[in-house]
């Protein structure tokens, strides 16, 4: 969200303001004695959340049951290293952090250091006695992989049969990874003994490894996975204390909402790393969750992006460099594992990710930079059945925040539309999807492109007062049909203009059944600079990040939770994925306020007559039966969550899901193409040199036999009749 300097600084100083004496008074003491630094994070973080965060916790049991879950799934979610009797002991302080909060003390963090540290050290002498000896992969056995269905092991016998299953399926899968390996080599069929694989055969060994044997297999990927333990055991030994504190805090904050976060000095380093979207070589920003590292986003214009294999959502499980052997980063920090990801600009790395239905892949990308231009909005006309139709990407809702010339996201498409008005388009697709946001004064002014003037947004703060975010230019810069294209990581800003236009009538809203679910405002804020001067001797002390504002359409709806929901829904490979705001671990409700004075579009699109075509056209298309056919499938598997310890069946349920996707590919390239053309105005830019018009055209390279741009396309075929 972007206001103006003024307000921020002001807004910034009074925070500031209230935690200084807030902290004065929770610190001052009788024998003027300083504070411990935990005692002062945790005590200052709860001042600003209690008198800034939208929705304060009142601090009592409640608060403390939430804190102790959170914790206790964030200390061991895999359930792999407390016994139920360790939690039993751990739940005699569930009613009581808030009292321990409230007299700066910590010693339900204390017990669970103790616990985790002892049995750290017994797994480690566990996972390495199991690992000493071959799995018989010819017992029928499983595996329950989603750990929030199972239970902690009531003894030492089921951690270690718990243990046992664990190492066996990370050997299982690695295995069945050579395998397919080494059917593509034979496939392959490299000319010289020496040759090396292509980048398109990433996870085939070189022509000069030896065949192995199913045995050889198996020993080498036990081999694999107790190096891999190693290191993240090597990890857990070096967490001191001040990471603890720093996860708990963490913990604490995350009990308000999912995107309040408390961030160490060097975490906060790494956030604002991240935010830049720098990661060098692949282009994609990574996040943490439940000990695994996850794709939060590919940047357009990178490499990722370009690949086009990897997938926000993706669990990134191994990283290899080129054909040498893959590096384990399981139960890796995000700091420590893009030190394997990033690398040289024309280098390879190769990364073995887990989709979200269980399956596993190896994706090579060769490093390259981003691409800024793809970033950026762009278009191009589409010409159907004689009629052009615009299209027009949008993958940011970016903005200059610091006033340096930069370009805004609302200009560049109100540029893009009047190109598009140029070329004489009938109608025009706007694509939001994967789309997460940025500058709220751009969805605003981007809103009051398509209609006159008036209220797009309102944005509401934690003591109820609200402003009405309004566009004051009552010209249209395209006034024609209208379909926006969103799926459910269409976040924040996108669900500002979706439910801006759906609320005007202005246009029609396509895609999954809904979009993301978050309508939330967060700041950060530097602790340090709150803190009193007789306390500079705990700095550097960390920032927090928490939710300050929430949004309301102008109907009177929130944003926050439900999303925007389509008024074409469209068969969509994402929808089986349990993704968004109403997922995540205690995220703010939907609630309503009074609706702004608004008048709808004069004239809205016939949302009955286009939604029973649209419906009727997706019923007979196969690229779409496919694509559902597909969609149930890993919903069944994500659903089931247990998988096969047999290697017969492993490699079965494996070889099944690869069918569903190869006849998706075959579908796909019977569909026909859309006839993507670039504008006249892009043209006469570049002066006719068509390597520069290739180059700013390719954007839709992807996009031929894109489906769903197909269809919304037809959506605006039939509002033209």
């Amino acid at each position: 969200m972007s206001f103006s300097r003024l307000k921020v600084g002001l807004y910034a100083f009074l925070v500031a303001a209230v935690f200084v004496l807030a902290s004065y008074r929770l610190f001052r003491r009788a024998d003027s004695a300083v504070p411990s630094k935990d005692q002062v994070l945790i005590g200052l973080m709860l001042s600003g959340l209690n008198s800034q965060h939208y929705q304060p916790e009142k601090i009592d049991d409640v608060f403390s049951k939430r804190v102790f879950d959170l914790y206790l799934k964030h200390l061991d979610n895999r359930k792999q290293f407390l016994l139920a009797t360790d939690v039993e002991q751990l739940r005699r302080y569930q009613t009581q952090i808030d009292d321990e909060v409230k007299r700066g003390t910590h010693e339900f963090l204390d017990l669970s250091t103790k616990l985790m540290t002892e049995r750290t050290k017994e797994m480690q002498a566990l996972y390495r006695e199991i690992l000493a000896k071959p799995f018989d992969f010819s017992a029928d056995e499983t595996l329950q992989t989603d750990f929030d269905k199972a239970s902690f092991p009531a003894d030492k016998a089921a951690q270690r049969e718990l243990w046992r299953k664990l190492l066996k399926y990370e050997t299982l899968s690695r295995v069945s990874e050579m395998m397919d390996a080494q059917e593509k080599a034979k496939e392959a069929k490299p000319s010289g003994a020496t040759a090396a694989p292509k980048a398109a055969d990433a996870d085939a060994p070189t022509a000069a490894e030896p065949v192995r044997t199913p045995a050889q297999m198996e020993a080498e990927a036990r081999k694999r996975v107790l190096k891999s333990y190693d290191e993240q055991f090597e990890d857990l030994a070096d967490m001191d204390g001040n990471e603890r504190l720093a996860e708990y805090a963490n913990t604490i904050a995350n009990t308000y909402d999912p995107h309040t976060e408390y961030f160490a000095p060097k975490a906060k380093e790494d956030f604002d790393y991240e935010m830049t979207g720098r990661f060098e070589g692949i282009g994609a920003t990574l996040r943490e969750k439940d000990g695994l590292i996850y794709v939060d986003e590919i940047i357009p214009g990178s490499a990722s992006a370009r690949q086009g294999d990897l997938k926000k959502g993706d669990a990134l499980l191994r990283v290899a460099q080129g054909a040498a052997e893959p590096v384990s980063i399981e139960g890796w920090r995000t700091a420590k594992a893009v030190t394997l990801i990033r690398g040289k600009k024309g280098s390879e790395v190769r990364l073995t990710v887990r989709k979200p239905d269980g399956s596993t892949k190896i994706i090579p990308i060769i490093r390259d930079v981003v691409v800024v231009d793809d970033k950026y909005a762009q278009s191009s006309v589409i010409t159907d059945k004689g009629q052009k139709i615009g299209y027009l990407r949008l993958p940011g809702f970016y903005a200059d925040f610091n006033d340096n010339g930069g370009r805004s996201s609302s200009d560049d498409v109100k540029k893009e539309l009047a190109k598009l008005n140029a070329e004489g388009v009938k109608g025009v697709v706007m694509d939001l999807r994967f789309n997460g946001g940025g500058s709220l004064t751009d969805a605003v002014s981007m809103a009051g492109l398509f209609m006159d003037s008036g209220p797009m947004v309102q944005v509401r703060d934690g003591q109820g007062r609200t402003q009405v975010l309004t566009d004051n230019d009552p010209r249209v810069q395209y006034s024609g049909p209208l379909v926006i294209l969103v799926n459910k990581y269409s976040a924040s800003a996108s669900e500002i203009l979706a439910a801006a236009i759906q609320d005007y009538h202005r246009g029609v809203i396509m895609g999954s059944t809904s979009t993301y679910g978050k309508g939330t405002v967060q700041r950060i804020f530097d602790l340090d600079e709150a803190l009193p001067a007789e306390l500079n001797s705990v700095k550097p002390i960390g920032s927090l990040k928490l939710t300050t504002q929430k949004f309301y359409r102008v109907n009177g709806g929130s944003t926050q939770f439900k999303g925007v929901v389509s008024d074409i829904v469209v068969p969509d490979l994402y929808s089986y994925l349990d993704q968004g705001e109403k997922e995540s671990d205690y995220p703010l409700k939907w609630d309503e306020i009074q609706p702004a004075r608004y008048k709808p579009w004069g004239d809205s699109p016939n949302l009955e007559k286009l939604r029973a075509n649209s419906k009727a056209r997706v019923a007979t298309n196969p690229s779409f039966k496919v694509m559902d056919d597909m969609v149930k499938s890993m919903r069944k598997r994500k659903d089931e969550s247990v998988v096969s310890l047999k290697l017969s069946n492993f490699r079965a349920e494996q070889q099944e899901s690869k069918l569903i996707s190869d006849r998706y590919e075959a579908a796909q390239k019977t569909t026909t193409a859309l006839a993507f053309s670039p504008l006249a105005a892009d043209v006469r830019a570049v002066g006719g040199d068509t390597v520069k018009v290739n180059r700013a055209a390719r954007f839709t390279k992807g996009l031929k036999k894109d489906i769903t741009i197909a269809e919304a396309v037809a959506v605006i075929q039939d509002e033209l009749k």
